[in-house]
């Protein structure tokens, strides 16, 4: 391996302290701050009746969120690049709002558009639907965002090619499209289940946070920390920081695979 030189190591070193100080020493401190009571208290504080439920909504519902964004989010960004239609700009736009919109925002149209005075006649506010139609708004641009550059970047000629030599579009798609596709579906895919974990904003109005069945875990945690108690908070996010972690490598794992099967 070539050593670094003067400024490529000052570069290094620059940014490994930047993200030790915003990354690496804050996690390790809710780590510590979980454990501060010892493993016994740390896993009383995460298999509580109350924060096992939390936890399987927000996990499941993060996880159930993703898959379709994957499915979705990827139709999403084909029409983008490959067709021409009336107003295509405007999706464009549209598309990304919910990242320049700030989540209470989000969830008070959610709450107009889905709660007790729906103009559409339909009310899932205070119930798990709600939970995953917040998590859907939230996600929705990840998967599209991170495909879309990357299938503007492919080679048609590569796929008229395969199509004159008489292989389907399916075969295409498959063997040529997707294997090119698949490491930034798994990134938009990671990005998406981390968002849906974390969310909170937009919940807080329609969700009703009702403990055991719609609570998310990040009411869980803030319940704990109006409550005085950072030993239970810090543990319920050492929790879904692991979670987070496992999901990360498995999508790199499964990424990996189909790229080489491709």
């Amino acid at each position: 391996m070539d050593a670094l030189t003067r400024v490529s190591g000052l570069g290094f070193g620059v940014a490994m302290l930047w993200f030790s100080l915003l990354v690496l020493i804050p996690l390790t401190a809710v780590v510590v701050t979980a454990t501060t009571g010892g493993w016994a208290g740390f896993w009383e504080a995460v298999t509580t009746e109350q924060t096992l439920a939390a936890i399987e909504l927000t996990v499941g519902t993060a996880f159930a969120v993703t898959l379709v964004n994957i499915v979705i989010g990827t139709m999403i960004a084909w029409v983008l690049v490959r067709d021409r239609f009336f107003g295509k700009r405007i999706l464009e736009i549209i598309i990304d709002i919910p990242f320049a919109l700030p989540t209470i925002v989000a969830g008070l149209v959610l709450l107009s558009l889905y709660g007790p005075k729906s103009p559409l006649g339909i009310d899932i506010a205070n119930t798990r639907q709600a939970v995953f139609l917040a998590f859907l708004f939230v996600t929705l641009p990840f998967v599209v965002r991170t495909v879309q550059p990357v299938l503007a970047e492919l080679d048609r000629d590569v796929e008229e090619a395969a199509m004159s030599l008489g292989a389907s579009r399916i075969t295409v798609f498959r063997r040529i499209i997707l294997p090119s596709l698949t490491p930034a579906i798994a990134a938009g895919a990671a990005l998406s289940f981390a968002r849906g974990v974390s969310e909170y904003g937009s919940l807080v109005l329609l969700s009703g946070n009702l403990p055991n069945q719609t609570e998310v875990t990040s009411v869980r945690i803030l319940s704990s920390i109006e409550n005085d108690n950072l030993d239970s908070a810090a543990a319920v996010a050492t929790i879904l920081l692991v979670i987070s972690f496992v999901v990360l490598i498995l999508v790199d794992y499964l990424q990996r695979r189909l790229v080489r099967r491709g």
